[in-house]
């Protein structure tokens, strides 16, 4: 299996790959896997490669020296090391389940540090998995100290991703600022057509034919960071609300997973409004 991952992007031009890979020679680094992506739109080169059997500090000291000219923005993880990850959460549980049910089972390679909610609802099924658990009831008053208790647990727990699993809370400016390019949502694919509460039956008053889920980065523009990934599914005039319920749950639980893993296996880099993902 491949020990490491690094994760490149700068403005293109000749020459790049053969830097990053002469850096990755230098290193004593084999190329288990390459994927490259050149940006007609933004003029902005990615690349995602997994690497045997180098040394992680090496490896990222010999790509720093062999791409100096190039202005670039790159990472080297460990590539089997879980991600360390703080769930927000607030009475809905089927996402918080999907997530903890798939992390228990080994699907997806986080370790899931804590779960922070606005409710306590939840509390039994964060004991069920063995998660610590703490909430608080979020008002107009209480909202920035709460946003402060999550920013001090992401600091003091190393934490590299937040998921909102269905946390109906608006973030911050403050905090989304604080968490960029570390924190996804997710929120069904009617916005903005549906927006508000009870989208579902919105959707069926309406007669959908196809139901789906966003998953995204949090920005300070609500749900209008870059996706990550999507997911639909078909519909019908049968369909009462609670069957539409039901699948909307199931499509938003798969979708969110999906984002996590592809973010936990560092397959996701940001370009400007939107995403480039290495699948």
């Amino acid at each position: 299996m491949p020990q490491l991952v690094v994760t490149f992007d700068c403005p293109d031009r000749p020459g790049i790959v053969h830097a990053i890979t002469g850096g990755i020679v230098a290193a004593g680094g084999n190329i288990a896997e390459l994927q490259q992506f050149s940006s007609p739109d933004t003029g902005h080169f990615f690349t995602r490669i997994e690497v045997d059997g180098a040394d992680r500090v090496r490896l990222t000291d010999a790509i720093a020296r062999a791409t100096e000219e190039f202005s670039a923005r790159f990472r080297v993880d460990d590539a089997g090391r879980p991600t360390r990850t703080l769930i927000l959460a607030s009475k809905a549980g089927h996402c918080l389940n999907d997530l903890l049910f798939r992390w228990r089972g080994g699907d997806l390679p986080i370790d899931v540090v804590g779960i922070m909610a606005n409710h306590a609802v939840l509390a039994p099924m964060a004991a069920f998995y063995d998660v610590p658990f703490k909430h608080r009831f979020v008002t107009a008053e209480t909202k920035a100290a709460f946003e402060a208790e999550i920013q001090k647990f992401v600091v003091d727990n190393d934490i590299e991703l937040v998921v909102l699993a269905r946390y109906m809370q608006i973030l911050s400016p403050e905090l989304c600022e604080f968490l960029a390019g570390r924190a996804i949502n997710i929120h069904h694919s009617f916005l903005p057509g549906f927006k508000g509460a009870n989208p579902y039956r919105q959707a069926h008053t309406r007669g959908v034919k196809l139901i789906g889920a966003t998953a995204h980065f949090v920005t300070s523009d609500l749900d209008e960071g870059p996706i990550i990934e999507q997911n639909v599914v078909r519909v019908d005039h049968s369909m009462d609300v609670a069957k539409l319920v039901r699948k909307g749950q199931a499509q938003e639980s798969q979708t969110l997973a999906e984002a996590v893993r592809l973010f936990a296996e560092h397959r996701v880099i940001v370009d400007g409004d939107r995403t480039i993902v290495f699948r």
